[in-house]
């Protein structure tokens, strides 16, 4: 359950630093994804985690990719 919530984290500040980069502020990237600011909000503080459809209107919204990487460790 730890790693779950890391990565949720850890995927959280990814959006928040992308949304950043392209000078949005999270009331934009809800109206840009149709989402609510509150769901931008929890995703990014890592409360919530997210489907690839939910990952996937963010994305869109900041004009973005979704890659899956893997990593062996």
């Amino acid at each position: 359950m730890i790693k779950n919530e890391q990565e949720r984290q850890r995927i959280g500040r990814r959006i928040a630093e992308l949304r950043k980069g392209k000078k949005m502020t999270q009331a934009e990237l809800a109206e840009r994804s149709g989402l609510g600011q509150g769901h931008i909000a929890r995703l990014e503080a890592g409360q919530y985690g997210a489907t690839i459809d939910v990952l996937s209107s963010i994305a869109g919204a900041m004009e973005s990719t979704i890659e899956i990487v893997c990593n062996n460790h």
